[in-house]
């Protein structure tokens, strides 16, 4: 029987509201070579402002992770809130799925819109590839603000124990969730007081609108996160202003 009604469908709307009645727009920009990037840009930039990139983590979409401190950003910048490769409307043909490609990606579209100079807010997996920009366009990467980053993750830590599942399979199983049981192992690790009793309805709803799609390209995702992941190999930031490095603990 058909659902009727979808309280993430409604909350994913009301996102979509909010952004619009923030100034920004929605657009998508062809990259060429079958990669395609949506991101929410200002109606209008004003050149008096500078510009501020919101670089989103593993979940729904950039509007789910930038939907509430939005208001705050609007006012003093001109903000650009992308969806990575594989997340909301942005996809690619291509194969290959590391954060310096989705960094590339990134900066080839801000480059589209204009914009030269920026600085960028990177959320959990959003880290990776903000960093990954800093280091490839030093010139253009004003300021770096790091949240739930993974600065000194290495590939071995998984083995050694550091992190509270057994591998990364249940690692990925868990950051994309396919059942209710497992959506509730995802809030229990993000948030410092997770929801409780959180009917498997709207775990289920959830599920079906925000965590189906290219489900084995995010898998891919997080593995090349990891695969030969060293501290050692880590390249340096060398603009004049220090990347500030964020940790942030639940919601």
């Amino acid at each position: 029987m058909a659902r009727c009604f979808s309280f993430t469908a409604s909350r994913d709307w009301f996102y979509r509201y909010s952004f619009f009645s923030a100034g920004l727009r929605s657009v998508t920009t062809d990259l060429g070579e079958g990669t395609i990037m949506h991101c929410w840009v200002p109606k209008t930039h004003n050149n008096s402002k500078p510009s501020l990139l919101l670089v989103h983590g593993f979940g729904a979409n950039a509007m789910w992770q930038y939907g509430e401190p939005l208001r705050h950003f609007t006012a003093r910048f001109n903000v650009y809130v992308p969806d990575l490769v594989f997340f909301g409307e942005s996809y690619t043909s291509r194969r290959d799925r590391t954060e310096v490609f989705q960094a590339q990606c990134v900066m080839s579209m801000m480059e589209a819109h204009g914009v030269q100079r920026m600085s960028l807010v990177g959320i959990s997996y959003g880290w990776f590839v903000g960093y990954s920009m800093a280091v490839q366009y030093p010139q253009k990467v004003d300021r770096l603000v790091l949240c739930c980053s993974g600065v000194c993750l290495e590939e071995k830590d998984m083995e050694n124990g550091l992190f509270k599942v057994a591998d990364l399979g249940e690692a990925t199983s868990i950051l994309l969730p396919q059942t209710p049981d497992r959506l509730r192992e995802l809030m229990r690790f993000s948030f410092v007081k997770p929801t409780k009793g959180v009917p498997s309805y709207f775990l289920t709803d959830f599920i079906e609108v925000m965590c189906t799609d290219y489900v084995e390209e995010k898998r891919e995702l997080i593995r090349a996160i990891l695969k030969h992941r060293k501290l050692s190999d880590l390249p340096r930031i060398t603009q004049v202003q220090a990347a500030v490095v964020v940790k942030l603990f639940g919601n």
